[in-house]
């Protein structure tokens, strides 16, 4: 009866056995068959093999600055830089895998006990997706499906392409697509710009406290996102910090001295409206633009500047960019305010405008109105005219710029009709520095603000040049007369008759003051004190045609009229050209054209376009550097000299709105002020050995402008900014501005030592023509 007994015991045993492997066989032929018919499509599309090798994703355009800073990006969507594995700091490696993936090393992609334990608590005490499982779905699988039987589709896809990643990959490059492959909110795309976005540094300079606050947010960016809720993500981030403890990452001592620590969110949103060098940036974007027209891929297909991870080498460098904002908006912000204080209703019911008629206002604004985007938008939506105008004059809830809030932004309450005439009362500028040796921009500012203002007025704004114009006029006499720095002109109301170099009327310019000294002047100090009568006897003795053909050799080549106004600098400009003819002065007589972009390259590092520099000789280095004598005398003693002058405050004018001012610049400087009519227009040129700079400050319409050359003149409106950027230029001697003297000619064959006899001597070689020439 036992032995019976015993046999059935066995026998159900054995029987139990069978039926095991049984079904543990089939359980495992059913995976292996789901894993085919996944493989095969059966649950929807799979990625081939060459999608595995190269994973699609949208990498953004970076712009390099030429110390290495990222200055910004284009995208679209993806705000994506791509990271290697070596750059990513360790601490950053430790969270995400004791977080994540613990047994991250000991598996193929899917890790069988951390499923086990999920579907036996039913993921209550944690998932069962491995690192490789979590970027199969951000690559291919897309967001989990509400439906049940969708969602064990994707499921089943997720574990088929994690194990195909494993075997196309190396765990530390599956790591590395994850971190730049997730979606951290606030167009923060990927690691790099996370670490940028919110902490303001590059991803290995990151701390383990911060890495774990990244780290964190990749359970759910949305949910736990640090700006809208910190007391979670902060609770998010010791959870990760107790992760490492608990896997011998960090000691019990760490993970408690980082708990006690506050986030220290450093946010800093990137945008093409935002950040350092944004008027820059859009340039760069156009020129890309027509670059890329002209230059295709391999297989002739454009490329994209959004998507395909292009970096470009610009010559700009982030700390005189950083300089020459803050310069900016330090004293355009006085200016402004003193700009308001002269336009009360009371003092000018007109404002901003200045000296127009009404008819003359109410044309500016409608031709204003319908260049609006909001014009452009209701015309497109087939709006009459008529209800669109009426829009126009509707009272709605906006944000404008003001230079009183800390973000420059305020709401307010206004019609569209108000906003464009508020927008109107804000002076507008430009400035752009440039190494004259190599061509290479450092600086761009565009405007005061690229969110409000995005007309740049570097590139794409000219206005009259004033007199910024007249070294031309001088140069064209020194190169084609041999006239010397020392020579001397009178200071007598001049006239250039009817009929000559292509007159139809007399032209009998007044100087600024309307006076007139009638005594000899030597060159250097009528151009030191812009003396109109001198530049007009010597555009009249060398000729239009000359002035024209020197200026278009240095740059300026926007059609300038062959007739004596330009010598007062009547034709427009702007500050790119400006600065670049400029850079002839500095360079010993050799343009050279300006230079933004050095290098371009692909994502993989392959160069795809090197600058050529292009030059032109245009002056010798003797009448080259007899111009910078000659601009020196500007800043020494003419209308730059605030740069070096130090006055008492009260005997300043200046001292409510010129921001830092005396400045006591000490070192040789070159330069020139320009002030148009009416105050419409101020500028300074500004040059050192290894630097020129232009500014130029004015109104949108050359109607607004100040009453009086107290704040109108170029000394007041722009010589500031250059002084400003100047200064802290030199506050940083790593950035190598220099304070030497121009270099000299090793054999100059101009007089440029304008003593007292050696002026008589150079106006006694003259007498006869200075006589035929004075009009009595």
């Amino acid at each position: 009866m036992a032995k019976k007994v015993q046999k059935k015991q066995q026998q159900g045993y054995f029987k139990f056995i069978k039926w095991f492997w049984i079904l543990f066989g089939s359980g495992v032929l059913v995976v292996i068959f789901i894993f085919l018919l996944a493989s095969w499509g059966a649950f929807g599309e799979m990625p081939t093999f060459e999608r595995l090798e190269n994973p699609e994703t949208n990498l953004a355009t970076e712009f390099l600055s030429s110390d290495g800073e990222t200055l910004g990006k284009l995208y679209l969507d993806d705000n994506r830089t791509w990271v290697d594995y070596d750059t990513l700091p360790q601490n950053l490696i430790d969270a995400l895998v004791a977080t994540e993936d613990a047994r991250y090393y000991n598996h193929s992609g899917i890790d069988a006990r951390g499923f086990a334990r999920a579907l036996a608590y039913l993921g209550t005490k944690g998932g069962a997706s491995t690192i490789s499982q979590q970027l199969s779905r951000q690559l291919f699988v897309g967001v989990r499906s509400r439906n049940l039987m969708e969602a064990v589709t994707q499921k089943i896809k997720e574990w088929v392409i994690a194990t195909r990643l494993e075997r196309n990959y190396t765990k530390e490059e599956i790591i590395a697509m994850y971190l730049n492959i997730y979606d951290f909110g606030y167009a923060a795309d990927g690691i790099r710009s996370a670490s940028r976005i919110y902490f303001g540094k590059e991803p290995y300079e990151l701390r383990t406290e911060e890495s774990a606050v990244l780290v964190g947010m990749l359970k759910n960016s949305s949910l736990y996102n640090p700006i809208r809720r910190e007391e979670l993500v902060l609770n998010r981030r010791n959870t990760v910090l107790g992760q490492m403890a608990k896997y011998d990452y960090i000691t019990e001592e760490e993970k408690d001295s980082l708990q006690a620590l506050k986030m220290n969110i450093n946010f800093n949103p990137e945008s093409h409206r935002e950040g350092l060098a944004t008027y820059f940036r859009m340039y760069l974007q156009r020129w890309l633009n027509g670059w890329v027209k002209d230059n295709p891929k391999p297989d002739g297909e454009k490329w994209n500047i959004y998507l395909d991870g292009l970096k470009v080498y610009t010559t700009v460098d982030s700390r005189m960019q950083r300089n020459a904002e803050e310069a900016v908006q330090e004293h355009m912000k006085n200016l402004q305010a003193e700009f308001f204080h002269q336009n009360t209703p009371q003092r000018n019911p007109t404002a901003p405008f200045l000296d127009l008629s009404k008819g003359a206002i109410d044309t500016i604004m409608e031709r204003a109105m319908k260049a609006s985007p909001r014009w452009r938008q209701l015309k497109n939506e087939g709006m009459s005219e008529k209800d669109i105008e009426a829009t126009f004059h509707k009272k709605a809830e906006m944000t404008v710029f003001d230079w009183n809030s800390d973000s420059y932004e305020k709401d307010t309450v206004m019609t569209p009709m108000d906003s464009i005439r508020y927008y109107k009362t804000f002076l507008r500028t430009a400035m752009m520095s440039m190494e004259p040796q190599t061509g290479h921009v450092k600086a761009w500012v565009g405007g005061i603000d690229y969110k409000h203002f995005q007309y740049d007025q570097v590139y794409q704004g000219a206005r009259q040049a004033g007199s910024t114009f007249k070294p031309f006029v001088y140069a064209a006499a020194i190169d084609q007369l041999r006239y010397s720095p020392c020579y001397t002109l009178p200071d007598n109301q001049y006239s250039i008759e009817p009929g000559k170099h292509g007159n139809m009327e007399a032209w009998t310019p007044k100087n600024s003051d309307g006076k007139y000294s009638g005594e000899y002047m030597t060159l250097k100090n009528a151009l030191a004190n812009s003396v109109n009568t001198i530049t007009a006897q010597l555009i009249d003795r060398v000729g239009p045609g000359a002035v024209v053909s020197i200026a278009k050799s240095m740059g300026l080549n926007n059609g300038i009229p062959e007739v004596p106004s330009i010598a007062l600098g009547t034709h427009d400009f702007n500050v790119y050209e400006m600065v670049g003819a400029y850079g002839t002065f500095a360079n010993q007589g050799v343009y050279v054209k300006p230079v933004m972009v050095t290098r371009i390259e692909d994502k993989n590092g392959t160069v795809l376009y090197e600058y050529t520099p292009e030059t032109k000789d245009v002056l010798s280095k003797d009448v080259a550097y007899a111009m910078v004598n000659l601009m020196e005398g500007v800043t020494q003693y003419g209308s730059g000299g605030r740069l070096r002058h130090t006055f008492a405050k009260e005997q300043s004018v200046y001292k409510d709105i010129i921001t830092g001012y005396p400045y006591e610049l000490n070192n040789p400087i070159a330069g020139k002020t320009g002030t148009t009519q009416n105050q419409s227009d101020g500028w300074f040129m500004g040059m050192v050995p290894n630097l020129v700079t232009g500014v130029w400050v004015g109104g949108e319409e050359r109607s607004i402008h100040f009453a009086s050359l107290t704040y109108g003149q170029g000394a007041s409106m722009a010589l500031p900014i250059w002084a400003l950027y100047m200064k802290k230029n030199y506050a940083n001697e790593e950035i190598g501005v220099s304070k030497d003297a121009f270099e000299a000619p090793e054999e100059m064959s101009i007089n440029i030592d304008c003593s007292k006899e050696t002026q008589e001597e150079e106006q006694n070689l003259d007498t006869e023509d200075d006589l035929e020439d004075i009009d009595f």
